[in-house]
């Protein structure tokens, strides 16, 4: 059987289990974080490129669709680690210096404190060094980069002090395979060895990041339809990565635990439409031209504040408690680590001043979340956002004035209508909460040069 059948076969099965459990027990958690994957990058959206565990995921799942990540990657995984805004780390761009205080309790060592197992395998980013790495705070076994995104078969980050970055446990190492499928039979061999405890999996792949270099097995799968040497390469990495989230997925129903597994799929912004061949990573042979994230209908891409930019494919599943369907309140990336923390009974020893707030009361529609305010640091605090009801605002600095733009994305998702000229006052109002927000950036920042 294929690859991609084995896989969906065994997709089935999961998702076919009777529904029998309550949400009183402690889930294991299986997170899985695209990179760069757009909005319509995955055929459940529109897209031109065969996803079918992901979609067959999402027909199982209560699909986000309005689940908001930063712009970039590092702020990403700082929001999702730690609760927090990421500018309260001074963080909004990629960062291989250490992102987190040393104090910083992190979602996996919270879970770590009330008996879970705690693995990442996949991209860490919050700080490239060993001794900066994901076993520091809180993961009992850790596998992949600690910089972003890497060489598909070399595994070496961009020309620079971090280039060597593949590593297990800190150990830097070498080693052959293309990397969705390392990261995939590292994954499903700590899955397998899993005993009775509750476990927290994360698995941050590095596709679809440039440089995308696929194997000629999954090239011979992309459609004649889809042209361009780039624009097939990427394809194919959509749909190897779609496979690996299958045989992940698997191995949770093999393991006999599918049943008391929460399972979350997202990506950690918006589709990426950069030069392949970028120059900065050390073997430079790569398919040549731009990569062809693809947001529509969204409005912009990676890197901008724009929908097309933070809002992401979004999927959250757990057989038996939460009901499939569609669930359009505005959900945040620092959201997961509050929702995560209740589900395991964590009870705070000290305040971690979250940002988030926990969603899983809206999730299984006991109560709605109250009206809140979103925000934004965009890359290098040269923009910012903040999202109230409908309402979102984008704050882009100049050397003069400050630009703002007003949106009212439930009318308008594709924010095409700017209404700041017509409605100062609500322009006014958003901008003294983005301000209020704001102000508390940059509170627990790491001075680059720290050890």
């Amino acid at each position: 059987m294929k690859p991609m059948l084995h896989s969906l076969a065994l997709m089935v099965a999961i998702v076919t289990q009777p529904f029998v459990l309550s949400a009183e027990t402690s889930p294991n958690i299986v997170m899985i974080m695209a990179d760069d994957l757009g909005w319509s990058d995955v055929a459940f959206h529109g897209g031109n490129i065969a996803t079918p565990n992901l979609d067959r995921l999402v027909k199982q799942s209560l699909e986000l669709t309005h689940h908001y990540v930063a712009p970039v990657c590092t702020p990403t995984r700082i929001g999702l680690l730690t609760g927090r805004y990421w500018s309260r780390f001074g963080v909004t761009g990629p960062r291989n210096e250490r992102s987190l205080p040393w104090e910083t309790v992190s979602l996996a060592k919270a879970l770590q404190s009330v008996g879970y197992e705690t693995c990442l395998v996949g991209k860490w980013h919050l700080g490239s060094k060993p001794e900066w790495g994901p076993n520091r705070f809180g993961f009992d076994h850790a596998y992949g980069s600690l910089a972003g995104g890497v060489n598909s078969w070399r595994h070496f980050y961009k020309k620079g002090p971090y280039s060597i970055t593949w590593h297990r446990n800190g150990e830097l190492i070498v080693e052959k395979g293309h990397v969705t499928d390392l990261l995939t039979t590292e994954a499903i061999g700590w899955l397998r060895g899993r005993g009775d405890r509750p476990f927290f999996l994360y698995v941050p792949f590095t596709a679809v990041h440039l440089p995308v270099d696929e194997p000629t097995e999954w090239l011979d799968r992309v459609p004649d339809a889809i042209e361009g040497d780039v624009a097939r390469h990427y394809a194919a990495c959509v749909m190897h990565m779609d496979d690996a989230v299958g045989k992940i997925l698997a191995a949770v129903h093999m393991s006999g635990k599918s049943d008391n597994t929460l399972i979350v799929f997202t990506s950690d912004n918006g589709g990426s439409t950069a030069e392949n061949n970028d120059t900065r990573y050390p073997f430079d042979s790569y398919p040549q031209g731009r990569l062809p994230g693809r947001n529509l209908p969204l409005r912009g891409k990676k890197g901008e504040l724009y929908e097309g930019g933070i809002r992401v494919p979004t999927a959250v599943c757990w057989p038996g408690v939460l009901k499939p369907g569609k669930c359009a309140t505005p959900i945040h990336i620092t959201d997961w680590m509050p929702t995560l923390c209740a589900l395991a009974k964590y009870d705070e020893k000290r305040k971690l001043n979250w940002d988030g707030k926990d969603i899983w009361p809206a999730l299984t529609n006991k109560t709605e979340l109250a009206e809140r305010d979103l925000y934004w640091a965009g890359p290098s605090f040269r923009s910012s956002a903040l999202r109230r009801g409908d309402w979102k605002l984008i704050v882009k600095n100049t050397r003069t004035e400050p630009i703002r733009q007003l949106f009212n994305v439930a009318a308008d998702p594709n924010e095409a209508l700017d209404l700041a000229p017509k409605m100062p006052l609500k322009v006014k109002e958003l901008s003294e909460r983005l301000d209020a927000i704001a102000s508390n950036d940059r509170d627990a920042e790491v001075p680059a040069g720290t050890p």
